[in-house]
């Protein structure tokens, strides 16, 4: 396959760069900065506060990190935020959990997740969007993607049998629990503060319901939790919440922007009509590519390991920067292109390796509904205004997208 001619860099001082700072994401500007290490260093080490870390930004590296676990462990932390203390959580969050254990739990979570199950609740995904599409007004200025964050908390609420009336204030706290430093979400007390108080009242949340699954049982995904065995012991009520809590923020923030990136893409207004008769699966990977909602995801070498060029020592973090592989250009011909039914699309936004997500089904499904809903009742659209970006160095959104909508 020809790709695409590595661009000349571009004169960025990356030693000035701090991946870890939200405020670059939320200036939408992290794709020059991994174009610049992607063509001079990409797989570089960065001094930072607590103790330092490497970024790897090519498809690659980062997919030699991601599918050894023996030498990349996730299990001390998944997190730049939390970079310098190991994450309480380890060895019991899905996400956090290495090969044979996160392989035994997995399988529990995915018979809630499974093929059949999603067929089933497709219907209810539908009913979701749709609501949400069908409040927009014709010929008249929506906030997309205000309106697209609508649906992922109910989608989540209908799987975990959360109630109702609980479903915006659990939106806003996984928003605040992913970007506490966003204007949006930062409480007056500070960043830290502010993610501290939102996982706390989730957590605190989630305990509840899984106190009262336990009294009453429950065939959604926390009664599962509960009644699953991993390694011949039930899940700890603890170890329930802790995982419930990882589902719940992974469905919540990550697949409306995936939708919101597509719509904000320059080529958008253009080619949106021509985009509406594309195979709905094509188009669901290429946005996937192009938006990768994970920014990052840290491992830690458990023995020393050569990744690229560079030398990584035991216990030093490796953070692995999702939207820059996924826009390499030994891998993909014009990469920053929207470019439905490109193929090969190997790409990783929904990971690599025993990581993988598993909700990928739910996630594709539901994408895929959202297109087809968005399609059958909007016939074109334009923006109405600037795109705000999430500050976030987790994960990759657009928290306002105005655009004059025309419905069919």
């Amino acid at each position: 396959m020809r790709l695409t001619v590595a661009p000349e860099p571009t004169g960025i001082d990356l030693d000035r760069v701090d991946l870890t700072d939200p405020k670059l994401y939320g200036l939408g500007a992290p794709h020059d900065v991994w174009r610049e290490m992607r063509q001079r260093d990409p797989v570089r080490w960065q001094d930072c506060a607590t103790r330092g870390f490497w970024s790897v930004t090519t498809m690659a590296e980062a997919n030699q990190v991601l599918c050894d676990h023996h030498t990349f462990t996730s299990e001390r932390g998944i997190l730049l935020d939390l970079l310098g203390r190991d994450d309480p959580s380890g060895g019991h969050q899905l996400a956090l959990t290495d090969p044979p254990r996160h392989t035994d739990i997995q399988a529990r979570l995915q018979e809630a997740l499974s093929r059949h199950e999603v067929a089933v609740q497709e219907q209810a995904i539908r009913s979701r969007i749709r609501a949400v599409i069908d409040d927009w007004p014709d010929g008249e200025v929506t906030d997309v993607a205000g309106a697209l964050s609508l649906a992922p908390v109910a989608i989540m609420g209908d799987l975990m049998g959360l109630p109702e009336p609980d479903w915006p204030t659990l939106g806003r706290l996984t928003a605040t629990s992913v970007a506490p430093a966003d204007p949006h979400y930062c409480l007056p007390s500070g960043v830290a503060a502010t993610r501290q108080s939102a996982d706390r009242e989730l957590f605190g949340y989630l305990g509840k319901q899984v106190q009262q699954r336990r009294r009453t049982g429950g065939e959604d995904l926390i009664g599962l939790l509960l009644a699953s065995e991993v390694e011949g012991r039930r899940l700890a009520p603890s170890e329930v919440v802790t995982n419930a809590f990882n589902v719940l923020l992974g469905g919540n923030v990550t697949m409306p922007n995936v939708v919101t990136a597509l719509l904000s893409h320059p080529e958008a207004p253009s080619r949106y009509g021509e985009w509406a008769e594309v195979p709905v699966a094509d188009l669901v990977e290429e946005a996937m590519r192009l938006a990768s909602p994970p920014n990052h995801f840290l491992r830690y070498a458990c023995h020393d390991a050569q990744v690229g060029g560079a030398r990584i020592l035991a216990g030093q973090a490796v953070a692995v920067w999702f939207g820059s592989a996924n826009r390499d250009e030994a891998v993909f011909d014009q990469p920053d292109a929207f470019r439905p039914g490109r193929s090969p699309n190997r790409h990783i936004a929904l990971g690599a390796g025993p990581h993988y997500c598993l909700a990928h089904r739910l996630a594709r499904t539901t994408l895929r509904v959202w297109f087809e809903e968005l399609f059958a009742a909007v016939r074109d659209l334009e923006p109405a205004g600037p795109a705000v970006h999430l500050h976030s160095n987790l994960v990759a959104g657009i928290t306002e997208l105005p655009m004059r909508i025309w419905r069919r």
